[in-house]
């Protein structure tokens, strides 16, 4: 069965707080790899809190429409997979 937004949502709702990895495409041949916190979920978005250390911002946000068509993927730490293998 095709995954739903409402889906997507709902189990990242049960991830907030969580460290995590993004791994988005950022054009050909090019993975950029981003680490933070889930930091809160709205209706078409959410927001994830960045490391400092690696980052130039503070925070970064994406839609659930991302992970539904696969350009980006996330990985809970201590998780086998992303939210999107389901």
């Amino acid at each position: 069965m095709p995954m739903s937004l409402a889906t997507i949502k709902h189990q990242l709702d049960d991830h907030l707080g969580q460290h995590l990895t993004v791994v988005a495409q950022a054009g050909r041949k090019k993975i950029t790899r981003r680490h933070g916190t889930l930091k809160e979920t709205y209706p078409a978005v959410f927001v994830v809190d960045l490391n400092q250390d690696e980052n130039a911002f503070e925070r970064v946000s994406y839609s659930y429409t991302d992970l539904l068509t696969k350009s980006i993927e996330i990985e809970f730490d201590g998780n086998d997979s992303a939210t999107t293998n389901n």
